[in-house]
């Protein structure tokens, strides 16, 4: 019987996903992806996996599927490596570490409009705990006493993103997925009005069905395929520090972050967001800004992050930073993914446009991909993430390479 033949394109943690779901469930594998595994997005993020930044709605709902998904995956990938010390030491480098979130707000206005949010939440199924200052100070000695209010979320969870991407993918070859590195998409061929191959420099490669995982670079594919989509590359900074003594013991965040996720201003937006690692170093951020693919760090975007981390843990201050990157995250201005067939080109599938969540999203994400191929009832609605809603449609009109070629 001939399995279904999938080529996903882009091998960040979101393709690593999608790629692992659909080699388990029997499906004919390959990844391409234009330079290396992990090396773009995925490997310039934090890791966060997070439900107490989302609102009611499908994102949440996402989320906490995926966040259901994320112990069950890496208990199986644990599972189905051949060498049991081997599938250990893979599920060891992702760092799962589900230490919980502290959101923090310093000013009134800020308390009660947390207060707000962690109800609606509530009523959505999240656990989301008020925290009086005692136990604050219990749970993060070093906070700031400038505090007004904070609620603390059980369910928020960090991985180290390209080990956590490399335990994907690797189980995806263990389940007989293949990748090739270095493979740039430059076009599509149709026949019959299907997608049935992809243009690249070292020739086409032909399947059945072709998912679009390539993030922030995920709109330029679809350009070049034929059909636009509106994937905007939206760019964020974050600070390490040299390894500390234990100074923060959760995800720690301000009031702000959930109004700079959700805004769609394409100005620098920062917020107070503070965690540690397992080697010790402490992560600073976040900044939000769309400066299409301009990579270059800027000195006031690092010291805006640094000062309202600051804020939160006035400790920090002296603390040597030993380096700082910045990534592009795909970012929709209805901040909702992009998942599912696209209906204007038959064999064409997308699963992109999570901006800064796509770690976190991530197993959920292809969860969704393999019931939909497999035409099953989905884990949630999916109907929110479809392809041809207003905010995902481009409106690029510049000639794609596309040859259309008679069966």
């Amino acid at each position: 019987m001939n399995r279904t033949r999938v080529v996903v394109i882009g091998a960040g943690i979101i393709g690593a996903a999608c790629a692992r779901e659909l080699a388990v469930a029997g499906f004919d594998v390959l990844v391409l992806d234009r330079a290396g595994a992990a090396a773009a997005t995925t490997s310039h993020g934090e890791g966060n996996i997070l439900v107490s930044d989302k609102g009611p709605g499908p994102e949440l709902e996402l989320a906490q599927l995926s966040r259901q998904l994320w112990p069950e995956v890496l208990a199986a990938v644990r599972e189905n490596s051949d060498d049991p010390a081997g599938g250990a030491e893979v599920v060891a480098g992702v760092e799962w570490d589900p230490k919980g979130g502290i959101v923090v707000a310093t000013t009134a206005e800020g308390a009660e409009g947390l207060r707000r949010f962690a109800d609606t939440q509530r009523a959505a199924g999240v656990r989301a705990e008020a925290m009086d200052s005692d136990a604050l100070t219990a749970a993060e000695p070093f906070l700031t006493e400038r505090r007004t209010a904070a609620v603390y979320y059980p369910d928020d969870a960090q991985v180290q993103p390209a080990g956590a991407a490399t335990a994907l993918l690797a189980d995806a070859l263990r389940a007989g997925a293949r990748l090739r590195t270095g493979r740039e998409v430059r076009g599509a061929v149709v026949r019959g009005g299907r997608l049935t191959a992809l243009r690249t420099a070292d020739g086409p490669v032909a399947a059945d069905v072709f998912v679009n995982a390539a993030g922030p670079w995920s709109g330029e594919v679809a350009r070049r395929l034929g059909v636009p989509l509106d994937i905007r590359p939206r760019r964020g900074e974050v600070l390490v520090t040299t390894p500390l003594p234990p100074t923060v013991f959760h995800k720690v965040y301000d009031a702000d972050y959930v109004g700079a996720v959700g805004s769609g201003a394409g100005d620098l937006q920062t917020s107070a967001v503070v965690e540690s690692t397992r080697a010790g170093s402490v992560l600073l951020g976040s900044s939000r800004r769309r400066v299409g693919f301009d990579d270059r760090l800027r000195p006031e975007v690092l010291s805006a992050i640094a000062a309202k981390a600051l804020r939160l843990f006035p400790s920090l201050a002296g603390v040597h930073v030993m380096r700082a990157y910045g990534g592009f995250r795909p970012y929709v201005p209805d901040h909702l993914p992009v998942i599912g067939a696209d209906p204007r080109l038959p064999g064409l599938w997308h699963a992109t446009g999570h901006e800064g969540a796509g770690i976190g999203l991530s197993v959920g994400t292809a969860r969704l991909v393999r019931e939909m191929l497999m035409g099953s009832q989905t884990s949630i609605d999916a109907s929110p993430f479809r392809v041809d809603r207003p905010a995902a449609l481009g409106t690029d009109t510049d000639a794609p390479d596309v040859s259309e070629e008679e069966s």
